[in-house]
Order: C-alpha cells, then structure tokens, then sequence
C-alpha cells in the first residue's frame, strides 16, 4: 500500500508543479503588462516590475487551489488511461482508499500554502502597495486622488498614502462632524509620524492647516506640529494598504473587530476572512468533485477533455461563490453561510458521484 500511495502522491504532485508553473509564468506576463500600462512620471516601469515582483506571492497563493484541482485531476487521469486505476482496484485497493491517497499531498500543498497566504504574501502585498502609493504621489503629497478614506469616532479621514510598516502617513485629511453629522472643523497635514511613550502610542501631525466653522465665521489656524490622539495603530494601516481578499487571514479578523468598535459593518472583512481560513476545506472539495469524474465519465477520454472538466468544475464553483458574496453583502446573511454553501454543494456533489461508482 505505502508504493500505491507513493505513486499516485508523486503523479499528482508532478501534475500540480507543471501546472502551476504553467499557470504562474502566464499570470507574471499579464501582470508585468497591466502594471506597465499604469506607470507615470514618477512610477516607472522599474517601480512596476518592483511590484509585480513583490506581490507574485500572492497570485501564487490565489492560483494554486485551481492549480491542485487540475494537477489532481490530471495526475489520476493519467493512471487511469493508463490502466493502473483498474489493476489497483483489482488488487483489492477501495475507491476511497485511492482518493485518500491523492488528498493527503493536497492537503500538505494547501497547508503550505496557507502559511504563505498569513505569513509571506501579506508582507510583500504591503511592502509594494506602500512603494507603489509613495512613488506615484511624488512629491506631491496632497493628491487627494490616490489614498483611502477611513472612520476614525467622530472624524472622516482620508490618507493619501501609507509608507511600508504603517508607521508614517503622507497627506493626512480630517473631518469632523457633530452628533448631527454636520462637518465643524477641517484639517490637512503633510504628514504623521507615530510615536511611542513606554506603552503609549500617538500620531505627530505635521504642517497642519487646520479650518473650525464656527455659527458666524470661518476661523483657520496652522501649526508646525500636532499631536493626534486615535485607536489607529501601523499595524491596522498596514491592513488598510491592501484589498481584503489579499489580506492576512489575523489582520482581517482583527480588522473586522475594528470596524465593529467604530459602528461600520464588518461583513466585508469578515467574508474575505472566511474564504481564505477555509480555502484549504474549499479545494478539498473541489478536488473530490473532480477526481469523481476520473473514475466514471472520464476513465477513457483524453487530456483535454480532464483539463476542460477541471477548467469548467473551478470556474463553475467560482461564479457560485461570487454570486454568493454580493448577496450576503446585499442582504446581510452571514458571510460565513455564503463561503460554506459552494464548499458544501461541491462536496455533497463529489461524494455522491464518488458512491455511485463504487
């Protein structure tokens, strides 16, 4: 059993390398392409492919679950048209016993690359968002148009660019209004720096152009620095450089918390967090679904035929998911019942095509 075992592990690990290669070198030239068409003066095509660099690490991470369907697939297609799936059963080897030899390298594979999604991609994603906002403002710190805009208590804040580690802020707008939302006082700083005293932490606002709207008049003050008292630290701006779904499976939760402390809803963090703590489950499914086929529809047909099964179970799962996703945003379901819904029907699926073959 231990050399059955090790030869479909190594069949569909082969399968899985040579199609995420395949699938990556793809994804860098489109993605070398799109960032080159967005450069300016100060974001060259050097700061492009810097960035395309910087984040391949995370389209890795999205890519290799569609990568591990196929490879799967693919890989037990191969000894089945090779009549090894026949002489195996006929040794006396279950259906389920060969499935769960081709889930144990997909579980170790998507492990791995789960730790990378928490661990490395985050990091870089940042990394190069931070250099990618900084060179395209220039020396133009108030280019309102490029930034994020951000609930802070009673204040609207809009920061034009975030600098890597979160700790420095370019172009720091603020609003605040009443009880009854009308705007009082408007402010813009050049920059801010977070500082720490012992366990303190606070942000230094500098070159501050600071307007009150007084019930008579306007009143405007400047000032060469000032200090900034909010429940905003790095490590929760290092969060906001970055979309959800490219995010770090902790800094989502605790970024959903966060907008729950402030009254905004945290659904959207909270469904990003959802599918990327269970898409390892997700791609388990996915691949029972797919190798299902191999031992009936599929037993005698081509390579082609495998890649397009697989090409069509992922894409089908997908638009499921993404339908799902707007809905529960729409209607306030919970996110966690739209990320389990396609899981659950392409495991449900699998597992009885699966019982049907036996």
């Amino acid at each position: 059993m231990t050399k059955i075992d090790r030869h479909i592990r190594n069949s569909v690990l082969f399968s899985v390398l040579v199609l995420a290669s395949l699938i990556s070198v793809v994804d860098l030239v489109f993605a070398v392409a799109e960032e080159i068409g967005n450069t300016t003066e100060t974001y060259t095509t050097l700061n492009a492919f810097s960035l395309v660099m910087l984040t391949t690490p995370t389209r890795v991470y999205e890519l290799l679950p569609f990568a591990v369907l196929g490879g799967a697939l693919i890989g037990l297609g191969v000894l089945a048209s090779n009549n090894e799936i026949i002489v195996i059963q006929s040794a006396g080897v279950r259906t389920r016993r060969i499935v769960w030899a081709v889930l144990k390298p997909v579980i170790v594979i998507m492990v791995l690359n789960l730790v990378v999604g928490e661990y490395i991609a985050p990091p870089l994603e940042q990394l190069g968002q931070s250099n990618k906002a900084l060179q395209r403002i220039g020396n133009n710190a108030s280019n309102s148009l490029l930034g994020t805009w951000q609930k802070i208590g009673n204040e609207f804040v809009h920061i034009n660019a975030i600098a890597p580690g979160g700790e420095q802020l370019f172009g720091v707008t603020r609003y605040r209004v009443d009880d009854r939302r009308r705007v009082i006082a408007s402010s813009y700083a050049d920059s801010a720096d977070y500082l720490r005293e012992g366990e303190r932490g606070f942000w230094r606002l500098n070159n501050v152009k600071e307007t009150l709207f007084e019930t008579s008049h306007v009143a405007t003050n400047n000032y060469l620095e000032e200090e900034w008292q909010v429940e905003l630290s790095p490590n929760l701006l290092s969060v906001l450089i970055i979309v959800p779904d490219r995010q770090s499976i902790s800094g989502l939760y605790r970024f959903a918390r966060y907008f729950e402390s402030e009254g905004l809803d945290p659904d959207e963090y909270l469904l990003a967090f959802w599918k990327k703590l269970l898409q390892p489950v997700a791609t388990l499914a996915l691949v029972v679904l797919a190798i299902s086929f191999v031992f009936g529809s599929l037993r005698e047909t081509t390579m082609g035929v495998r890649v397009f099964v697989a090409i069509g179970i992922g894409l089908g799962y997908t638009i499921l998911q993404r339908l799902l996703e707007p809905v529960s945003l729409l209607y306030g379901f919970s996110p966690l019942l739209a990320v389990l819904t396609p899981i659950a029907l392409a495991l449900a699926l699998g597992l009885l095509m699966l019982r049907r073959v036996r």
